[in-house]
């Protein structure tokens, strides 16, 4: 079985030294190369609650009779894994350079962020 990645997983990174990274995520929601975008974010955090309030938008779009709209972590992969490309890019200052992140990688930090949100 084959599995397509954006970007190549860096080593993982703690959440401290995550802080102030500027975050740029590079998203294409359909199959139509003309809906690529990308946001930029001042932190790797910013920009996992960017994606978690894309999907939060997305839930009140498809369900705007609901008031309150409850969702777990499997709704939000799934979110994620629909779109038809996401990748962020996150500076790293020990090499001045952006370091690519895929699907999986944005996937974990949404997940910690969610976690953290909770606690």
């Amino acid at each position: 079985r084959s599995r397509r990645l954006s970007a190549p997983l860096p080593a993982p990174m703690a959440s401290m030294s995550e802080a102030g990274k500027h975050t740029i995520l590079l998203m294409q929601p359909t199959a139509n190369k003309a809906s690529r975008t990308f946001m930029d974010y001042e932190t790797v955090a910013a920009c996992m609650d960017g994606v978690c309030g894309m999907f939060e938008r997305e839930l009140k779009r498809l369900n705007p009779q609901l008031r309150n709209i409850t969702y777990d972590i499997s709704d939000l992969y799934r979110y994620i894994d629909n779109l038809a490309d996401l990748s962020a890019l996150v500076y790293s200052p020990q090499i001045n350079a952006y370091q690519p992140c895929n699907r999986q990688w944005i996937k974990q930090r949404a997940f910690q962020h969610l976690k953290r949100l909770a606690s």
